[in-house]
């Protein structure tokens, strides 16, 4: 994201205004499309990493600025943390969808719409979005289960996700991949909130469950540990702004 040097937390929940964005950036390449609050508005811009800044300006990870919107509902994908989301999975999925999937030739903006137009063979190519399930388990003492992944920085335990496969319903996910990762049966699997999650393109669907049957066995490939925690011993969690953190909080708060 780009952002004026040392900008204030304001400053990246609200964006950079539009107006003489184009003279900031000569070499971006701007879009629009139909929104509810606006017959047209100015969404996002594409710079060039080639390109130099303009002075006074710099980037900061998509994943950093997280942090600082802690005051946005982080599952819902609304306010700035929404739209945040949103520029950033369409900026990525532009920059792969420059060519069509079909018959290789190279993709334009469709008319009228979020979509690539391919003029040689007409294919229409939207943002991927794949679904993706993450679930907050609860055994009979009270107890969350939270696991490491290899992936994770050292000491960060978190949610078991894996993302849906064809053919199979999200509540079958839920299951199959906690039974794949750390060995256990749950129950009375129950969805309760979804997030955009632009890494790279998910839209994650927070469930929660209760613990079956089965002792845990992390699967080594992707789990490296897990275990049961209270409320008052609890590992380094996933930082604010994702499902994640808001599942666990709720449940520190007594919902579950």
């Amino acid at each position: 994201m780009v952002v004026p040097e040392g900008a204030a937390g304001a400053v990246l929940a609200e964006g950079i205004p539009a107006e003489g964005a184009g003279e900031l950036f000569p070499g971006a390449e701007f879009f629009s499309f139909p929104a509810v609050d606006a017959p047209l508005v100015i969404r996002g811009a594409f710079v060039s990493p080639s390109d130099p800044l303009p002075a006074g300006f710099g980037t900061l990870p998509v994943r950093d600025i997280l942090s600082v919107l802690t005051g946005e509902r982080a599952a819902g994908g609304g306010g700035p943390l929404g739209r945040l989301l949103r520029a950033f999975h369409l900026a990525q999925w532009r920059a792969e969808s420059r060519f069509c999937g079909s018959c290789g030739g190279r993709n334009i903006d469709a008319e009228g719409e979020l979509a690539r137009y391919c003029p040689a063979c007409g294919r229409l190519e939207f943002p991927r979005i794949s679904p993706a399930v993450i679930t907050l388990v609860v055994n009979g003492e009270g107890k969350a289960l939270l696991a490491h992944n290899k992936k994770f920085s050292a000491g960060v335990y978190s949610l078991i996700a894996g993302f849906n496969e064809a053919g199979e319903s999200l509540e079958a996910t839920v299951a199959r991949e906690i039974r794949e990762e750390v060995g256990i049966e749950v129950r009375d699997i129950r969805y309760i909130v979804s997030q955009p999650w632009p890494f790279p393109n998910s839209l994650m669907l927070g469930f929660t469950a209760r613990y079956a049957s089965g002792e845990l066995r992390p699967d080594g490939l992707e789990i490296v540990d897990a275990r049961w925690f209270g409320r008052d011993d609890l590992p380094l969690l996933p930082g604010y702004g994702s499902v994640s953190r808001s599942l666990v909080e709720a449940w520190i708060a007594g919902k579950w």
